[in-house]
């Protein structure tokens, strides 16, 4: 019903900005679509988050320069090894796994398991200071990219979308998806529920709540995994890339509700049309003011997001 409400609102606030706008309808489809394509990315890059801090209480600091170094695994796979960047994702989802799994399990338990709330968000924040300098050290600073493998452009209602952005898009539905099933469908979703819900009360009926854990940290990384690769092909990549998606990250999971798929993917759609669209009366950077502002205005109305915390 949270979810109807959020559309509904998008919804009126489009139709006041085709009726009273003084934009032309082109224009402004123009900017819903991009808008759209842009929140699908936002959606990729937030879940992992929202699941993280969902799960385990973690503020992953490191979400962003993840993101950046499984694209650089992504660009290597591509330009080293001659393999479709699509396939190389594919590839890149269990490595990525695996990364976030031995995070969990070799530095954040331990800490976890003693208290140490500073200590978790001082090992996020030290991996991706880690993993950006590394990255700078092994690539240099200088752009890279790749060439889509598909190009084109499709059309919708005169306006044009790029056919890389449109299969980010549509990956980002696809994991959304597939994430929900996995959590409300197996064992393991069962698992990490109750660990959320109740982790003395899930150990004590048998859950291993470390393994979980490492688990969850894993899923949240292979979900910047999939979307290292599926944006490679129309972004330019830095060590710094990811830094830009972070604090929107942020932004989208707050507001979403923390621990919220669901969540994570409509605010990530909703911050995208205001970027684009809002873009249309607020030149320059003021798209990202309209947006921050948005936020805290939420915040004031309901602290705990538009969708709570339920996984």
């Amino acid at each position: 019903m949270r979810g109807l409400g959020l559309a509904g609102v998008v919804l009126v606030l489009l139709a006041l900005v085709y009726l009273l706008g003084d934009k032309s309808a082109a224009l402004v489809n123009q900017a819903v679509v991009t808008g759209t394509l842009l929140g699908g990315v936002y959606a990729l890059v937030s879940m992992g988050l929202t699941l993280i801090f969902g799960v385990l209480g973690i503020v992953n600091f490191a979400q962003g320069t993840m993101l950046t170094l499984s694209m650089y695994a992504a660009y290597v796979l591509v330009t080293s090894l001659g393999l479709n960047v699509y396939l190389a994702t594919l590839l890149l989802v269990p490595l990525l796994f695996g990364l976030g799994y031995l995070v969990q399990l070799l530095l954040l338990n331990r800490l976890m398991s003693e208290g140490e709330t500073e200590g978790q968000l001082l090992v996020t924040l030290g991996l991706s200071l880690l993993i950006a300098n590394g990255l700078l050290l092994a690539f240099g600073g200088q752009p890279k990219s790749i060439t889509a493998p598909v190009g084109g452009n499709l059309r919708f209602l005169g306006a044009v979308a790029s056919v890389p952005r449109v299969i980010a898009f549509v990956g980002a539905i696809v994991l959304a998806l597939a994430l929900t099933a996995v959590l409300q469908r197996t064992r393991l979703g069962l698992s990490i529920r109750a660990v959320a819900a109740n982790g003395q009360g899930a150990a004590m009926v048998g859950v291993n709540v470390k393994r979980v854990f490492a688990v969850t940290f894993g899923l949240g990384a292979a979900c910047v995994g999939a979307a290292g690769g599926l944006v490679l092909p129309f972004f330019s990549l830095t060590p710094s890339t990811g830094e830009q998606f972070t604090i929107l990250a942020f932004v989208i999971v707050v507001l979403g509700g923390l621990g919220s798929v669901t969540g994570a993917v409509l605010g990530g759609l909703a911050i995208g049309l205001l970027q684009t669209v809002g873009g249309l009366f607020v030149p320059g950077t003021g798209a990202l003011l309209l947006v921050f502002a948005v936020f805290v205005v939420v915040l004031f109305v309901r602290p705990q997001g538009l969708f709570g915390s339920d996984l």
